[in-house]
């Protein structure tokens, strides 16, 4: 018997029951000893994400091809010739490569390739490396010393930086390590992909009928589990044997498809802004899109793809010895300018309309 006593009453304890968020705390992995040995911890984590979400899969695939997708040029015939033998793995192209170099470097933060040269410095190939396998050694001042990487036979094979192009992802303070995208939107991916499961989880059980019966017997219970399991899989009429208010059938209803729809919704806006990718950029669409501020989407990420485009050439530049120009996607300034003179008395970029 409950007791209505106010003497009784007490307190829920929130502040030590329910814990509060609290920024985690990150320290440099540069080091300060003779040698460093630095790597990604969350390499394994991080390209589990990746393949599994295929919303961010093809986010980043298509930021790569956004970004390379319009080809290169060399100025150098002889660079190009170099460029044209490279073979990867023995079915690859120079293009390939740099690909997979700049898909890492997005997903994991860091991607390795190693540079392969003959005797007089003449490039042979690249190789893509494994970046779980690779570390990065570096001294007390945080210049990197070698790379070690592990082979399938768990023999360290060590390189000198020559002979790794190396490529970090916006790497912070003296760290040589760059941040993973995946870092910044792992736990929209989670809360995408368990939400998703929890709704085709219900929208599959919906045929089921929920059994309630008024029966304490556990030998009883585990029979009759056994024939209501069987007789839903095999599509059969299911025999009762008690009086009809012992027991009844209830239908098993799936939430309203409305609310799960709007946090679908609201964890991709999420996913799009952390990752820092326009969704109209890559080829997506969004509710109420207009073709004016699709234009502008596209003008004002154009900053994103030069700066990747920079970056890539340079270090190629710089670490393989080799000079290439990768072609832009034509702008749309130019094009919304157009648009923009059409309507006259027109100063800003909208439409302007009658009066």
């Amino acid at each position: 018997m409950a007791n209505s006593n106010i003497y009784y009453s007490t307190t829920t304890d929130f502040a030590n029951g329910v814990p509060n968020y609290s920024v985690p705390s990150q320290v440099s992995q540069a080091g300060g000893s003779k040698e460093n040995r630095i790597n990604n911890p969350n390499t394994s984590i991080y390209y589990g994400l990746f393949r599994d979400s295929g919303e961010f899969r093809n986010a980043i695939k298509s930021y790569v091809i956004h970004v390379l997708g319009w080809g290169y040029e060399c100025q150098s015939v002889r660079n190009k010739v170099l460029l044209d033998h490279i073979s990867g793995n023995g079915k690859e192209t120079f293009w390939k490569i740099m690909y997979k170099h700049l898909r890492c470097k997005k997903w994991n933060g860091d991607a390795f390739t190693q540079i392969i040269k003959d005797d007089d410095g003449d490039l042979l190939n690249l190789k893509n490396l494994d970046p779980n396998r690779t570390a990065i050694i570096t001294d007390e001042n945080s210049i990197i010393l070698r790379f070690e990487y592990t082979q399938a036979d768990g023999t360290v094979k060590k390189l000198k930086p020559e002979e790794v192009l190396y490529s970090s992802n916006d790497p912070e303070i003296d760290e040589p390590l760059g941040v993973a995208e995946t870092e910044a939107v792992k736990w929209v991916i989670e809360a995408m992909i368990e939400s998703g499961i929890d709704q085709r989880r219900m929208m599959h059980f919906d045929s089921v009928r929920v059994l309630y019966v008024d029966e304490t017997d556990t030998t009883r219970l585990a029979k009759l589990k056994t024939e209501l399991a069987s007789g839903i899989k095999n599509g059969n009429v299911v025999i009762l044997t008690c009086k009809p208010e012992e027991a009844k059938f209830e239908d098993l209803v799936v939430p309203p498809i409305d609310a799960f729809i709007r946090y679908q919704n609201w964890l991709e806006g999420k996913f799009y802004s952390q990752l820092g990718i326009s969704k109209v950029s890559i080829g997506g669409t969004t509710e109420n899109n207009t073709e004016a501020s699709a234009k502008v989407n596209m003008v004002i990420t154009e900053p994103v793809w030069i700066k990747e485009i920079t970056e890539l050439e340079t270090d190629i530049k710089n670490q393989i010895g080799i000079e290439i120009k990768i072609n832009r996607q034509p702008s749309l300034m130019d094009n919304m300018q157009t648009d923009e003179a059409a309507n006259t008395g027109q100063t800003k970029l909208e439409y302007q309309g009658s009066q």
